[in-house]
């Protein structure tokens, strides 16, 4: 999978901070340095917002970066240029879902628990917008489909010639639940069961004959990069979500996910589980 400008631009805030931590200075005296604020080096760092490459080389050559790794963060720096499709959109999308595809652009993997709902990226059209109804109450229709056509593009990811590999671990109460009506319902069953037959989609399911379990609080995606330190995790909220994007929140999801699909039933069983509901 080719490095896209949200890579690029993580991936430069973390090798910021790691060579300024080694230097041992601390973000007010770095900063000093170069003549930028403790603010900017931060935002800098947090891998918020544009970059200006001649204060990443300025910053490379205090820290005493090699002129091999501060050649390679100046060039991050110039392709960290954010453009996706959804920037020029005529209609607003929210912060949350701006800031998801973004980062979903260059994943490798992700790993979602579904407790509600069928996971998006699996989702029939007709399904999303039963969904999206339902959730958005206080939204009128052209903004529903607006919605529901954000999300019909973005499963255009799954097309791709190198796309991440999406393991779902979706709770049973999720695919009985009548989303839509039964036809509906049906219908993104048998969608379901096609998209487990896909090489890069994993579909478990968690069963209720388990009780309670790892991730009883409710729906997670964990967005992983292409290193370690760039994964995200996103926790479904009412009215929004949330990222975090600490190591002990992401230890904490990643081991959560561990549990879930180990405790889930196996691939074939949980498609017979999904056909066999599709047919009722």
């Amino acid at each position: 999978m080719p490095v896209g400008p949200t890579t690029r631009r993580r991936q430069l805030g973390a090798d910021l901070r790691r060579l300024r931590e080694l230097k041992g200075l601390t973000l007010e005296e770095a900063g000093a340095r170069v003549g930028i604020s403790k603010a900017t080096l931060s935002r800098y760092e947090t891998k918020e917002g544009t970059v200006k490459w001649p204060a990443v080389d300025a910053l490379c050559r205090e820290y005493d970066a090699s002129d091999e790794e501060r050649s390679a963060l100046v060039e991050l720096a110039k392709g960290a240029k954010i453009q996706g499709w959804w920037r020029s959109l005529a209609d607003p999308i929210p912060d949350s879902m701006n800031l998801m595809l973004t980062l979903e652009d260059e994943v490798v993997r992700e790993d979602h628990y579904a407790c509600m709902y069928v996971p998006g990226l699996l989702q029939t059209r007709a399904y999303a917008e039963a969904v999206h109804r339902a959730s958005e109450v206080q939204c009128d229709e052209r903004e529903v489909q607006h919605m529901v056509d954000i999300r019909m593009r973005r499963q255009g990811l799954l097309e791709r010639d190198e796309p991440p590999h999406i393991w779902c671990v979706i709770d049973e109460a999720a695919i009985r639940r009548q989303v839509g009506g039964r036809e509906v319902m049906r219908q993104q069953l048998a969608h379901l069961v096609a998209c487990a037959e896909r090489p890069h989609i994993t579909v478990q399911v968690l069963p209720f004959s388990l009780g309670a379990h790892a991730a009883a609080v409710g729906s997670f995606v964990t967005l992983r990069g292409q290193a370690r330190e760039l994964d995200v995790v996103y926790v479904d909220l009412l009215g929004g979500g949330l990222f975090m994007e600490k190591p002990e929140e992401l230890e904490r999801y990643r081991l959560a996910f561990d549990y879930l699909s180990a405790q889930a039933l196996d691939l074939e069983s949980s498609v017979e589980l999904i056909d066999r509901l599709s047919k009722e």
